[in-house]
């Protein structure tokens, strides 16, 4: 695969565990090889600036996606699935609340936002229940 993963966030980061993630989920979700995805870990000053400018909605968040190409799972054509910005403060915090590690949290928002370059959403609860089970399970067995 062809996954570019960046940090610029000043924050330590799980690069490495993130990045077999991505690959396993690529794999697993039928997806070419070739495909591309950049994967940014970013401040919160940058994170804030993205949300308002795409979503129109104020403050930081814990990650975006921006898909390219529109591949969905099982596509066998080539393409750039496009980028993940992922904010590891933000990340820091929900694990906290949630009761896990923060690497499971940075994993579990690296997946998620695949998933949304790949045209899932969360808009409706079953889709959420979907989306959500799926995002867990790639975590669970990318380890």
């Amino acid at each position: 695969e062809m996954i570019e993963i960046e940090n610029r966030s000043g924050q330590l980061v799980p690069e490495s565990e993130v990045l077999e993630l991505m690959e396993f989920s690529l794999r697993e979700l039928g997806l070419n090889p070739e495909c591309e995805l950049t994967l940014a870990f970013i401040n919160d000053e940058e994170m804030a600036q993205l949300h308002e400018k795409w979503l129109d909605l104020p403050g930081t968040t814990d990650v975006m996606s921006f898909p390219m190409d529109e591949l969905r799972p099982n596509d066998p054509e080539p393409g750039i699935l496009g980028d993940i910005v992922i904010s590891p403060l933000v990340a820091r915090v929900q694990a906290d609340k949630a009761g896990h590690s923060y690497e499971h949290e940075v994993k579990i928002l690296a997946a998620h936002g695949l998933l949304h370059l790949l045209g899932y959403d969360h808009q409706e609860p079953e889709a959420e229940r979907t989306m959500f089970a799926l995002q867990e399970d790639l975590v669970k067995r990318a380890n």
